[in-house]
């Protein structure tokens, strides 16, 4: 497929670096476009992340969610890498806004119709598991017979069972509407903080360290203004790194995307579960910012 001239490679990136509410008439044409192109190609996919939780919990779009998620398993119900290319060829064709990104665990197909974002990840299974936003472990078991559900007066399929599958992604108050603020740590404190199968391990992140070709580093201030020495910043799915003596923390990440990171000293603990932030860049964390501020020079 083609690569997207570079007026569409930056209207699609501004558009994923929003985070506004989806507009929800639209969202209902841009998924059930998507799956008519996806039945015709015989392409099983699963409502998963906050679409699913919508679906499952109020049968309905969550009004604050920002984007619509759908999911298939590289492998599984037939789909290859080849049938993923034929697909977004033939959404692009019907006027989608997209590419490819092949990422450690997924190939990653970010697409855009009606200013709607839509996030589809063809996930790989790694350790008889697969990896979804931000780093969380879901045994394959609950993507091999998926279950059908109605939605949007369609049959639409997701992981069965789906309360243990929104369980393991959203902690057990899953039931309870949360807006953006109030989920976010449920959902980070059950991964480990060690990095995710099919992710950089230590050592070649040590390397990479080295390299500095995907280090990012992260300027932490305290509320007063002053920078702080040792403070910690855990990056869902990758690890925990610390501040040297002038409050720096350099922090791995194998290519510009969202990320969902933790920071903490002393008695504060500040959570960002969506920067979108990448290698080679620098940036400052202030506490009561809504998101890390780019700065310049390296620290």
């Amino acid at each position: 497929m083609d690569k997207l001239s570079p007026t569409d490679e930056a209207e699609l990136d501004r558009i994923l670096g929003l985070l506004d509410p989806i507009d929800i008439p639209a969202a209902t044409r841009v998924l059930l476009e998507v799956k008519e192109v996806m039945d015709e190609a015989g392409v099983a996919f699963f409502l998963r992340q906050g679409t699913c939780l919508g679906a499952i919990r109020d049968n309905a779009f969550i009004p604050w969610d920002d984007d619509i998620d759908v999911g298939s398993i590289i492998g599984l119900h037939g789909l290859s890498e080849e049938t993923v290319e034929s697909v977004a060829l033939t959404l692009r064709e019907r006027g989608f806004l997209l590419r490819i990104e092949r990422l450690d665990y997924s190939l990653y197909v970010p697409m855009i119709k009606e200013s709607v974002r839509i996030d589809w990840n063809c996930y790989r299974v790694l350790d008889n598991a697969v990896f979804m936003y931000p780093g969380i472990r879901i045994p394959v078991h609950l993507l091999t017979d998926l279950k059908e559900i109605e939605f949007l007066g369609e049959r639409f399929l997701v992981p069965n069972p789906p309360e243990e599958y929104l369980e393991v992604k959203y902690g057990p108050d899953w039931r309870v509407p949360k807006q953006a603020g109030d989920y976010e740590e449920d959902v980070l404190v059950g991964i480990p903080d060690i990095p995710a199968p099919g992710r950089a391990g230590r050592v070649k992140q040590l390397i990479a360290r080295m390299m500095s070709r995907h280090m990012a580093t992260v300027l932490v201030l305290d509320q007063r203004g002053q920078s702080v020495s040792g403070a910690e910043i855990s990056v869902a799915g990758l690890g925990t790194s610390r501040a040297n003596k002038r409050g720096v923390v350099r922090l791995y990440l194998p290519r510009v995307d969202h990320y969902a990171l933790v920071v903490k000293f002393d008695d504060h603990k500040g959570v960002l579960y969506t920067e979108r932030i990448g290698p080679g860049q620098s940036y400052i964390y202030r506490p009561g910012e809504e998101h890390l501020l780019a700065r310049d020079g390296a620290g």
